[in-house]
C-alpha cells in the first residue's frame, strides 16, 4: 500500500516532493528521539542541581 502511495505522489507531485516527503517522514522519528534525550538529559541536570 505504502508503494502505491508513493508512485501516487511520483506521478502527482514530481520526483523532488516525493523525495522531500519520504525524508520528513523518516526524519521525524530521529529528530523526536533527539528532543527526548535533550529533554531527558535536561531533567538529570536539574536533578542533580536540587540535590546539591
Amino acid at each position: 500500500m505504502l508503494e502505491a502511495e508513493i508512485f501516487k505522489l511520483i506521478g502527482n507531485f514530481g520526483f523532488p516532493m516525493a523525495i522531500t516527503i519520504y525524508l520528513l517522514v523518516r526524519f521525524e522519528a530521529k529528530i523526536e528521539g533527539l528532543k527526548n534525550a535533550i529533554d531527558n538529559l535536561s531533567d538529570k541536570l536539574v536533578g542533580l542541581k536540587n540535590n546539591k
